[in-house]
């Protein structure tokens, strides 16, 4: 019996030592992941960066490709520099600049490669590449640059950026390393995940000097790069190089859209840049720069910037009074006790079109008002908090107080007051009509961006509803893969009856209204209303929003130009060219166009003889597919400024605009 156990014991050692030795020789001489792992001293691991996805306009016309560039790395342990003078010579530093990349390599890593110089042109780098196999410890790595050959558009392309330690430490997905670049702004930054593409691996036999022997295992193990997909927007080139024209020398914005789709034709932040300079390793002084700019240019206006809407409200308080029962189209009302100027006078002869083509001032004070009583409350500050709450879930659909949803980061939201707002200010029940009566013209306490008031004009144009403004309308090809929420029509509740008496008004505005003569396209139909934001800081912001034509329209739009004054000369002016050249792709009023182009509202500045060409470019034919090796690299510092959009806003002021 004994005997027997013995056997049995033995056996089962047998059978675990069995075990052991068929997995050993499975993991040694079968597997060879492990084999990889164990190999890491001779086998080196280079992570292929694939180009980033081109951005096209609507027509097919590139607005961002990729440039092959030549990064330069440095292993501080390898270095060897024999006349370090020279060297900073070829390499165009000065030798504090030596120095400070040295010293910041050693810090992060003496024996792994870092960056030293980035970007270098393919001049640049011929210039002193039969130069560096005099000092050792430099190598270099082929990369890429963004180019913007239509040299508009900065704020909504955005730019591209070394990834900070926050974003690092921050990602929930392991999958950028110190020296990456990643979008930081605009489309750039908002499609980052789409346009990057997907990196590849190869593994790389070396010997124990680093010198590269092969691939490893007939490249088994490696994996291709993935080129990023393409963007193809909405925007039209050629309008929006147009509009740069207009507005310089100005602050402001022009955002145009295609009504029927919600595309976005133009986007135009003024004062503007080259997207170029911030696409070069002078990317820190160049940002700098622009950041100390008192104008702002790094500010995208269209979306961040905020305004009191002024007179160009009231198209809105007219369709939601109609809706409400508040007035009817042919409701007259006098200016007698009205606390507001008017510039028509025409007190007790205006119906509604007519309210809305003069813009006047005591008309919709009695509008609001009637739309806050427009209930069986009795109790005055009841009937107000009352008809305001419902007041403002009306003029929401329009969206206003709230994010559109455009692709572009840093939207703001705006202001719309409601019930609980004044009830913090004034405590409840303790306001009512005449506490908040300069809301009735686009004042007080609203705050909207020019992205919003286009919309308006959009939603106008289509008689009640609006797909959500968008820049990209295509993702890989056109007119495929975009978010759904941008084909989705959104009605604003708004009997489509009622916006044909609005736009009688806009038409009347624009050819015999508050919108000077000169702006006037007599053979296209322009809807459009004016407005002048109070601002209590200097003269007065000049606002315009139309649509056109006023049948079967092609374009929305709405032009803001600060301390330019009335919204019928210089917004309307600007307006008026951009809807010119986009629907008869001329312009034929060249007298409007010289003045609005000499126009000056920045003092000081001085305004250029001639607006600069455009280069002409050749992208690579292989710029969307050649993939980039590049390495791990040392962190960098960038200039960071911080730019308060809501400081743009003006203060709250006695409610007498026009």
């Amino acid at each position: 019996m004994i005997e027997n156990r013995k056997y049995i014991v033995i056996g089962v050692f047998c059978l675990v030592g069995l075990v052991y030795l068929s997995r050993l020789f499975y993991l040694q001489i079968l597997d060879d992941s492990y084999s990889l792992e164990s190999s890491s001293n001779s086998i080196k691991r280079v992570i292929e960066i694939p180009y980033r996805g081109q951005i096209y306009d609507r027509n097919g016309k590139l607005l961002v490709y990729n440039t092959p560039v030549y990064d330069l790395y440095v292993t501080p342990k390898k270095v060897y520099i024999p006349d370090t003078a020279a060297f900073c010579r070829l390499m165009n530093l000065e030798r504090s600049e030596f120095d400070s990349i040295m010293e910041n390599a050693k810090a992060y890593s003496p024996r792994k490669p870092s960056l030293f110089l980035r970007q270098l042109s393919k001049e640049d780098f011929a210039r002193i590449q039969d130069a560096l196999v005099d000092y050792k410890g430099f190598e270099h790595v082929t990369s890429s640059m963004r180019t913007y050959p239509a040299h508009t558009l900065a704020n909504a392309l955005g730019y591209v950026g070394e990834v900070s330690k926050k974003q690092l430490d921050e990602q929930e997905t392991p999958y950028y390393r110190q020296g990456d670049y990643i979008g930081r702004s605009g489309l750039e930054q908002y499609y980052e995940s789409v346009l990057r593409g997907q990196r590849g691996i190869k593994f790389i036999m070396q010997n124990v000097h680093g010198v590269p022997k092969g691939s490893w295992k007939n490249g088994a193990f490696d994996s291709l790069a993935i080129a990023g997909k393409n963007l193809y927007t909405g925007i039209d080139v050629e309008i929006q190089q147009y509009a740069d024209t207009l507005m310089q020398n100005k602050v402001g914005s022009v955002v145009a859209i295609e009504p029927s789709t919600g595309q976005i034709l133009a986007m135009v932040s003024a004062p503007t840049y080259d997207p170029n300079i911030l696409s070069s390793r002078f990317f820190s002084k160049s940002y700098a720069q622009l950041a100390k700019n008192p104008y702002k240019p790094l500010i995208n206006r269209p979306v961040s910037a905020s305004y009191r809407p002024g007179s160009t409200f009231k198209l809105i308080q007219s369709l939601v009074a109609l809706q409400d029962g508040a007035v009817m189209p042919s409701s007259i009302f006098s200016h007698a006790g009205v606390p507001m100027k008017c510039h028509c006078n025409r007190s007790g002869r205006l119906n509604l079109s007519g309210a809305v083509q003069y813009s006047c001032n005591p008309y919709f004070y009695h509008v609001f008002r009637r739309l806050l009583y427009n209930n069986s409350e009795r109790n005055t500050f009841k009937a107000s908090a009352m008809g305001l709450h419902h007041w403002h879930d009306m003029v929401a659909k329009f969206g206003i107080g709230q994010k559109l949803g455009i692709d572009l980061p840093s939207e703001l939201k705006g202001s719309l007051p409601d019930a609980e707002y004044y009830d913090k200010i004034y405590g409840e029940k303790r306001w009512k009509f005449s506490t908040i009566y300069s809301l009735s013209i686009g004042e007080g306490e609203l705050l909207i961006n020019p992205l919003k008031m286009a919309n308006v004009a959009a939603i106008i144009a289509n008689r009640g509803w609006y797909y959500t403004p968008h820049l990209v309308g295509g993702i890989g090809k056109p007119g495929q893969g975009i978010d759904p929420k941008y084909l989705e029509k959104h009605e604003v509740g708004i009997d489509p009856q009622y916006f044909e008496f609005v736009a009688e008004g806009m038409q009347g505005a624009v050819e015999h209204g508050t919108v000077t003569s000169a702006a006037v396209i007599r053979d296209i139909a322009i809807c459009g209303k004016t407005g002048t934001s109070q601002n209590k800081k200097g003269k007065d912001h000049s606002i315009f929003v139309a649509f056109a034509p006023r049948e079967n329209p092609k374009i929305a739009i709405a032009v803001f130009v600060e301390n330019a004054g009335w919204g019928g000369i210089a917004a309307a002016s600007v307006a008026s060219l951009v809807i010119e050249k986009y629907i008869k792709r001329k312009v034929v009023n060249v007298a409007l166009d010289k003045k609005v182009k000499e126009a000056n509202y920045l003092p000081g500045v001085i305004i250029p003889k001639k607006q600069p060409t455009p280069k002409k470019f050749e992208p690579p034919k292989d710029s969307a597919t050649k993939p980039l090796i590049v390495k791990a690299v040392a962190p960098r510092e960038e200039a960071s400024a911080a730019v308060d959009a809501n400081a743009l806003a003006s203060r709250p002021v006695s409610a007498n605009g026009n």
